[in-house]
Formats: structure tokens, C-alpha cells, sequence
């Protein structure tokens, strides 16, 4: 089963930018669409951004659309989001998951069935 790592997590300034990685261990199928997702307490998961295997694809969630850059390397097994000019409404628990779907990007969180444990984002002057 594969197993998924997120790091890069922490604190920016608003406007700052952070970079967030995930790394995927075990055996993951070629086919895999990865993606990232938020959470804030009391809410439900957000779909931030997500990219299938081969890259030609993205989609970007509309709250993050222009500032979030989503990519991946797939001999490290690693998706990467750049997320620039950060708002203090990106605070939140960011994951990466993992999805099944073929040649599509999910944007709902029920279609991924592997998630990383969450790194905390705060975005604070």
C-alpha cells in the first residue's frame, strides 16, 4: 500500500510563499493522479489542486487559482505545490492523496483512497 509524506508546511507572512512536497513510498501504480487537498476546523476537506500522472493535466480549485502551482516528478515518486502570494484564508491543514481515477483529476475527496497525515499551514503577519 502506498504510504504518502507531506512536508513544507509552517508560517508565511501574507503574501509570502511556501512549498509544499509529498513524498509517496510503496507502489504506486503509473496511472495515479495525485492531489492536494485543505482542511480548516469545522469544515470540509478543500480540494486545492491536483495533476495526473503524465503532468498534462492540472486543475486548481477557483480559491487558488493563479497563485497555487502543482507538479510532480515521478522517478522521485513526488508532487510538489508552490503556493505564492498566500492569503490568511490558506491557513489550513494541507494533505496529498492519491487517487485511482484514470487520466482524469478528482476534485472530490472520496475519489482518492491514500492520504498523507496533513501539514499545518498558517498564514500570519
Amino acid at each position: 500500500q502506498v504510504q504518502l509524506a507531506e512536508s513544507g508546511g509552517g508560517l508565511a507572512q501574507p503574501g509570502g510563499s511556501l512549498r509544499l512536497s509529498c513524498a509517496a513510498s510503496g507502489p504506486p501504480d503509473s496511472r495515479d493522479a495525485m492531489g492536494w487537498f485543505r482542511q480548516v476546523p469545522g469544515k470540509e476537506r478543500e480540494f486545492v489542486a491536483g495533476i495526473t500522472w503524465s503532468g498534462s493535466t492540472t486543475m486548481y480549485g477557483d480559491r487558488v487559482k493563479g497563485r497555487f502551482t502543482i507538479s510532480r516528478d515521478n522517478a522521485k515518486n513526488t508532487v510538489t505545490l508552490q503556493m505564492n502570494s498566500l492569503k490568511p484564508e490558506d491557513a489550513a491543514v494541507y494533505y496529498c492523496a492519491l487517487s485511482s481515477r484514470l487520466g482524469v483529476v478528482p476534485m472530490t475527496s472520496i475519489s482518492y483512497n491514500s492520504w498523507g497525515q496533513g501539514t499545518q499551514v498558517t498564514v500570519s503577519s
